[in-house]
């Protein structure tokens, strides 16, 4: 292990995205005959084969997909820990460019204080997200990161830092049955018109944020589709239908007088994830990552 090569993971990686020599080769701008030489070298290192190739097809085996589930992870924080070292040694600069769905919450403000605390002279921009395309400002670039409602499972995208595990809150017209509750059952959403997102999102995740029935098999109505949270707020204001929010938007717009907001028992946490571009992340959103990292440590002790 003390002699594994570094350029023998890379090639496994590539390749195991690639299943095709000759573009893992291109990507990594060596020869197809330098991929098979490190992929020959990693497997008598482990032992066995990590890879099926005929003339015809190339593919993991067993052995080599449970390889690469560990690897993966393992080589980007790699990276990602001699990034960050190389961006603080020549005092990291540029833009960090956060996206982000809801509000910023005590919890984040500190990561992004400590950022700036760690890299002045790197210029931080925050702008808030749509609702119904949490992933797409990162793929296109738009922002490095952005922080946004799990669940993310995005082949292209790499989840960062989990935090912020709150009980789900109900928002409702403040002229709701239930707006007086001090807390309502998962399975009396079945009385509710829960108000959905349109858009790009993923329908796993769109699911996630309005479910079409309780935990006990009980169908949820639908109600509208809405683009924006500040969409769903105004139908939900007007009584058109009831929204499920994260505990921290939910306090962050518990003064407006014409909603009300109740906890909702019975149903999985909230959750916020930091999501960055899967092997091109800057290293300004790496480091950035390190920070909320480093926030969600010392909050525990």
């Amino acid at each position: 292990m003390s002699r594994l090569e570094i350029r023998e993971l890379e090639a496994f990686l590539v390749l195991a995205e690639e299943l095709h020599f000759g573009r893992a080769g291109e990507r990594l701008y060596v020869s197809q005959s330098r991929i098979s030489q490190l992929l020959r070298s990693l497997e008598g290192r482990i032992g066995a084969p990590l890879v099926e190739r005929t003339s015809r097809r190339v593919a993991l085996t067993p052995l080599g997909e449970s390889f690469l589930s560990s690897l993966r992870p393992a080589y980007e924080s790699l990276r990602a820990t001699v990034d960050e070292a190389r961006a603080a040694a020549r005092g990291l600069d540029g833009v960090l460019r956060i996206g982000f769905q809801g509000a910023v919450d005590d919890g984040l403000a500190r990561a992004i204080e400590l950022f700036g605390a760690r890299y002045p002279r790197c210029a931080l921009e925050v702008a808030e997200i749509a609702l119904s395309d949490p992933f797409g400002p990162v793929r296109r670039g738009e922002v490095d990161c952005a922080v946004v409602l799990l669940p993310v499972a995005e082949d292209d995208l790499v989840l960062g830092p989990v935090f912020s595990r709150q009980p789900q809150t109900l928002a409702l017209s403040a002229r709701h049955p239930l707006a007086g509750r001090e807390s309502v059952s998962a399975e009396e959403l079945a009385g509710c018109r829960l108000i959905g997102v349109h858009g790009s999102a993923p329908e796993y995740w769109r699911l996630a944020q309005a479910p079409r029935e309780t935990p006990g098999g009980l169908p949820i109505p639908a109600g509208p589709l809405v683009n924006t949270l500040q969409e769903g707020l105004s139908l939900t204001a007007a009584d058109r239908g009831a929204m499920l929010l994260c505990r921290s938007t939910a306090e962050y717009h518990s003064h407006r007088g014409s909603l009300a907001f109740v906890p909702v028992e019975g149903l999985p946490d909230s959750l916020l994830g930091l999501v960055l571009r899967r092997g091109n992340g800057t290293p300004q959103a790496q480091a950035f990552a390190r920070a909320v990292g480093e926030t969600l440590t010392q909050e525990t002790t």
